[in-house]
């Protein structure tokens, strides 16, 4: 089956040894554009997201999205926001980009990797505000004493087949709801 083919560029910016590579994307979604292109869209996001450190920018025209309460009238809009969800990034863009709506996103996976983000006036003949932002590559060094899991990484067919091989009933034979 082919590809939907989606308007996006993705670019590893390589680091020095021990900061790191970032993975940078570029898209636009025209506001017209069907479920298949959305969908392969979505599976370019999910694969990216697995990197460590992701910085997603661009016009999604989804102008019904509510960023501050992660709700949305339309179906398609709500498909971002699952997008979003499922693989753990962080919209930073507060400020409307277009026309009183958020349309000019950027996303990341690493919370403080993007900083100092302003809205500019707008570029050219462009009616969206320009978005500047800083990669703030130091967060990279930062090392969290608290172990974490990614979840992005397991492995749920067979978390499945293991839990599936438990005899239950027998496991959890007199205990009582709290117990168990």
């Amino acid at each position: 089956m082919d590809e939907e083919p989606t308007e996006s560029l993705w670019v590893r910016i390589k680091g020095s040894a021990g900061a790191g590579d970032i993975i940078a994307g570029v898209c636009y979604r025209p506001s017209d554009q069907g479920d298949q292109a959305d969908e392969a869209l979505y599976r370019q996001i999910g694969a990216a997201s697995c990197s460590q450190a992701l910085v997603l920018m661009g016009d999604f025209n989804h102008p019904d999205i509510c960023w501050r309460d992660n709700a949305a009238e339309r179906k398609q809009s709500r498909k971002l926001l699952e997008c979003v969800d499922d693989n753990f990034l962080f919209q930073v863009i507060e400020e409307p980009t277009r026309r009183g709506a958020v349309l000019d996103l950027v996303l990341t996976n690493k919370e403080g990797l993007v900083g100092d983000v302003k809205l500019k006036v707008s570029l050219g003949c462009s009616d969206h505000e320009m978005v500047e932002f800083k990669i703030l590559r130091a967060v990279r060094r930062a090392r969290s004493k608290l172990t974490t899991l990614d979840f992005r990484r397991a492995d749920f067919g067979l978390f499945r087949d293991l839990l599936g091989r438990i005899l239950w009933d027998k496991a959890l034979e007199g205990r009582g709801a709290q117990d168990s």
